[in-house]
């Protein structure tokens, strides 16, 4: 059984590790697999029709904790433990559950202090008592004694006592002074790891089409940039097609992976008439995986020749292997007895709104199969390429 510390407001873990609200969820994920042979049993739960209508949630089946990720910036919301009998607690290092003490309303008022009178939701029939940061649910049904209503709330809620030796059913951490209107808070200092983050990637255009990146990077500790917090760093660098390899590296830094294409699968598209003969050497991809980014240099030259923006959405066969991608991509819109317009396509666009903006493509897309072995299939299906203004779009289905 997992004993573990509580900071309301921040975070839920032991000596060993810390779930930290505003954590990204690879690095939740990297805990939970480092630490597998205590923690098992782990479900990743996520809508597949609607993936940005419901929080991600990593539900801990065997210790009873729910770890809510909100949907867009994929970052850790709630902390719920939503069955203590499967683990310990602890506040300032002493136990308010455990199986020698039972969660009862004296003990909360006991570990953690006075706060505002509970407040019962009758659609949930909970009464919950509010800490900031933190909250405790009690069930209605598992008392004996009738509750002293004080109906002065608004919306349905009453403030009420709570009867002696309810003891809690649910737990929540969170930030803010509200578990419903709480968001995830921006990613702490301790979860940069000496890693650079992209807040955001805005890709740049000339008259021909895409020309390179802008990206606005985030980094802890001292060094030139503008000061967002006391040792958050924020400043922007740009990559551009045609650059050498020195200059991405003096650019954006050491990759964290190399990567070697051992072919083509693409080149047999190409209209070049020596797209059969095979190459000498490799073409290669420099992973940026906390900034969501790839870029491909070509073998002979070493210069940029292609990019790749990762939006990481669950389902992908990729997924949680990089950081999703914060893009903004302006789309050249041709009208007729109008001059050009731009919209912007996002991280979050839908690929049916892109061709109702762009128009639908002349050819059909491209089918791609992924893999992890020749023996193995990609249990997530196949994806589809569309190819316009000089870019792909890989979407989930071809029916738009």
């Amino acid at each position: 059984m997992l004993d573990l510390e509580v900071v309301p407001e921040r975070s839920l873990g032991n000596e060993q590790w810390e779930l930290t609200l505003g954590m990204p969820l690879a690095q939740a994920v990297a805990i939970l697999q480092k630490y597998c042979r205590v923690i098992k049993n782990v479900q990743v739960l996520y809508s597949e029709q609607a993936p940005l209508s419901h929080d991600l949630i990593l539900n801990l089946t065997q210790d009873g904790i729910k770890l809510l990720f909100d949907a867009f910036n994929q970052r850790l919301k709630v902390i719920e433990v939503y069955d203590l009998t499967k683990v310990k607690l602890k506040y300032c290092g002493v136990h308010f559950n455990s199986q020698a003490i039972a969660p009862t309303i004296e003990q909360i008022d006991q570990s953690f202090g006075a706060t505002h009178p509970g407040v019962y939701n009758s659609a949930e029939q909970l009464f919950h008592l509010n800490f900031r940061g933190l909250s405790f649910s009690f069930q209605l049904d598992s008392w004996t004694e009738a509750p002293k209503y004080e109906p002065n709330f608004a919306h349905g809620l009453a403030s009420l006592q709570i009867p002696h030796g309810a003891t809690v059913k649910r737990m929540y951490i969170y930030n803010g002074n509200s578990l419903q209107d709480t968001r995830a808070p921006g990613m702490p200092l301790s979860c940069f790891l000496g890693n650079v983050y992209a807040e955001s990637v805005d890709v740049l255009r000339d008259g021909t089409g895409p020309s390179g990146l802008r990206l606005r990077l985030l980094a802890a500790g001292c060094g030139p940039g503008v000061l967002a917090d006391a040792k958050m760093r924020v400043f922007e660098r740009s990559v551009y097609f045609g650059d050498s390899c020195q200059d991405v590296l003096s650019t954006l830094g050491s990759p964290h992976k190399v990567f070697y294409k051992s072919e083509d699968k693409m080149k047999i598209h190409s209209p070049s008439p020596h797209k059969q003969v095979p190459s000498k050497c490799n073409d290669y991809f420099f992973n940026y995986f906390t900034l969501g980014v790839d870029i491909l240099f070509d073998a002979n030259t070493h210069k940029v020749k292609k990019f790749v923006l990762h939006t990481n959405y669950p389902g992908h066969y990729n997924f949680n292997i990089y950081h999703r991608c914060e893009f903004k991509i302006p789309l050249t819109i041709k009208r007729e007895s109008a001059d050009c317009q731009t919209e912007t396509c996002t991280t979050y666009s839908k690929w049916d709104s892109i061709q109702d903006l762009l128009g639908h493509p002349v050819e059909k897309p491209v089918v791609l199969h992924r893999s992890s072995s020749p023996n193995n299939t990609n249990p997530f299906g196949s994806t589809f390429c569309f190819g316009l203004q000089r870019m792909i779009f890989e979407s989930g289905s071809d029916k738009c």
